[in-house]
């Protein structure tokens, strides 16, 4: 679905570049039908119990594959492949950029005294620190491994689906525009108080949507530099297994959700940096 992206001097006008528009246009049309409907009864139900969150995780790649069956699009261009070298190559940054980001963020607030380190009741009778560093290597593996089973169904839909077609129908900044969309989507649940809801909902609002479209942005790269949606399922499995429950599960205080969190000013002030400096390299593009 890339070929139009991976060769923007193609002309414009010519019939085959109108009709992948057309076509990307009426799957974007199709997709977003389905998305809202599944998404209000995913959020419904996640409000009557967190056990739903898995169903409305997988509300975009239950839209993307609605759509494909409507459309008759097939589920070649999802990029299922692997990837070889490139993705084995990538693996590194899958698993420490959560830690990465968490070290500097939640460290900050540590050792400023804005957040507490402290560690959840756990059966390991040891110092918090030993006990955070034990949890966190066993989130790296095993925590990112049962991930994936929510987040590839947001990766099949956000970046498997949604992402080449913004591209294809000439969606200006279309990796922006795809993190955006992501960060919209959360807000319900944020709004209604069941995510990372700060003491200022406004401004709880605002960071979200900076963290949520800068990590948005830094996934969307590595989709779309790898060929394959597989190390943005990981990615995205290893955020929320990292952060989610090791770094937030660390935190303690009145401020916490102020400073941290996904909703937290040192979180989104981070991840903002990093998207802007990865922003400024060149991205060479494969083909899905």
């Amino acid at each position: 679905m890339l070929t139009s992206y991976n060769n923007p001097s193609a002309a414009l006008g010519s019939d085959g570049d109108k009709e992948r528009i057309r076509f990307a246009r009426k799957g974007l049309f199709v997709f977003f039908a389905w998305l809202i409907p599944l998404s209000i009864l995913g959020y419904v139900l996640s409000l009557k119990s967190e056990i739903f969150v898995l169903y409305l995780m997988w509300t975009p790649g239950l839209a993307s594959i609605f759509t494909r069956l409507m459309l008759r699009e097939g589920i070649s261009d999802i990029s299922l492949r692997v990837g070889g070298r490139r993705t084995l190559k990538k693996l590194p940054f899958i698993l420490l950029f959560p830690v990465f980001i968490g070290l500097i963020a939640y460290g900050f607030a540590w050792v400023t005294g804005l957040v507490q380190f402290a560690a959840p009741e756990t059966y390991i009778k040891a110092p918090p620190v030993v006990v955070f560093i034990g949890l966190l290597l066993a989130q790296m593996v095993a925590g990112t491994g049962l991930g994936v089973l929510s987040s590839v169904g947001e990766e099949i839909g956000w970046r498997g689906y949604m992402l080449t077609r913004l591209i294809d129908a000439r969606v200006p900044y279309p990796i922006l525009t795809s993190g955006l969309i992501w960060g919209v989507w959360h807000l319900p649940l944020l709004i209604a108080g069941n995510y990372y809801s700060g003491p200022y909902p406004a401004l709880s609002v605002v960071l979200l949507m900076i963290s949520i479209t800068s990590f948005g942005y830094i996934i969307s790269r590595l989709r779309l530099t790898t060929g394959s949606v597989w190390p943005a399922v990981f990615l995205h499995a290893s955020w929320n297994a990292i952060i989610q429950e090791i770094f937030d599960g660390f935190s303690k205080g009145e401020n916490t959700l102020l400073w941290t969190g996904e909703s937290g000013i040192l979180v989104a002030f981070v991840l903002m940096i990093v998207a802007w400096r990865i922003s400024r390299r060149p991205m060479e593009l494969r083909r899905l």
